[in-house]
């Protein structure tokens, strides 16, 4: 799993920094998550193929977490795209977009998609055969969901030695991959365990951003691998944070320590402040494992 920070900064951008967006590849996925403005540009020096792009996942509709999707949806149009693009979000922005792309006289020449969010309890907005995505629901000031990423339990792996020790033909490889157990032409059943090794153990990625403090989503991202929360201030402006619906480095790490995660990732940060290491320095007192986010960082887990 490999997650790309495009920008992670709160309110409006700047020259060395940029609003909400990040890439997420799981499983051979590639999922772009929020779309602040600037998103194509920080994609460009990243290099993240636009073409690997197929599903892309809005919060919320502030314009620092979205207002770059317009742009994206236009260039994927002057790049020749025809591969179906899926837009999770909440309901609006279909309205948004389509308005612009009429207004402009800019319609797709791919298939666009809206998957428009209203439901106030978690749900299941996308699946395949290898990840689940589910929504986080969050308190903003204006309707918000996270996204929690799950990778689906994957094959068992072959154990070739016993496997050719008892003569079992590739054939019967996939049914044995499956956790069947095998019969023998003499009639003796040999246990899948025998034959194989366990898979490959799955992982899962909370993304909250915007968000006041809830403890409504700790049974959500209970035991996630990383938490992706935002901490926009810092403990001195909790009252501010309070105010605005936002969550402190603290409250952040307490989410974490709640719901057992095994990292913590922050980010979403107040450009009032000149250093982000303060944010790893407060939420460390509270939970261990934190990380920062920054712009243009890939983190590999």
């Amino acid at each position: 799993m490999k997650l790309t920070i495009l920008g992670c900064y709160a309110a409006t951008p700047r020259t060395f920094t940029n609003p909400t967006s990040q890439v997420l590849e799981i499983r051979n996925r590639l999922f772009l998550i929020d779309c602040g403005e600037g998103t194509q540009v920080q994609l460009r020096k990243n290099k993240v193929k636009f073409s690997k792009i197929n599903h892309i996942f809005i919060s919320h509709l502030h314009g620092d977490h979205f207002y770059g999707l317009i742009g994206l949806v236009s260039t994927f149009m002057l790049l020749g795209r025809t591969t179906d693009l899926h837009i999770y979000g909440p309901k609006g922005v279909k309205e948004i977009i389509l308005l612009q792309l009429k207004l402009s006289n800019s319609w797709t020449n791919y298939g666009l998609y809206f998957h428009e969010l209203e439901s106030t309890e978690s749900e299941v907005i996308y699946e395949d055969e290898k990840v689940l995505v589910k929504t986080i629901p969050l308190q903003h000031r204006v309707y918000t969901n996270g996204f929690l990423f799950q990778e689906k339990i994957g094959d068992r792996k072959l154990n070739i030695d016993t496997i050719n020790e008892y003569g079992i033909e590739t054939c019967y490889y996939q049914k044995i991959k499956n956790g069947k157990n095998i019969t023998l032409d003499n009639g003796t059943e040999i246990e899948n365990e025998l034959l194989t090794f366990d898979p490959i153990p799955t992982k899962s990625y909370a993304f909250c951003s915007d968000t006041a403090y809830d403890e409504r989503i700790i049974t959500i991202i209970k035991n996630v691998d990383i938490l992706y929360h935002e901490s926009t201030f810092l403990d001195t402006e909790e009252a501010l944070a309070n105010k605005t619906m936002h969550s402190t480095a603290k409250q952040a790490a307490t989410i974490a320590r709640e719901a057992n995660v095994k990292q913590l990732l922050l980010g979403h940060y107040s450009t009032r402040y000149d250093s982000i290491i303060k944010f790893a320095e407060e939420a460390t007192t509270i939970f261990p494992n934190v990380l920062l986010a920054d712009d243009g960082k890939t983190f590999e887990f």
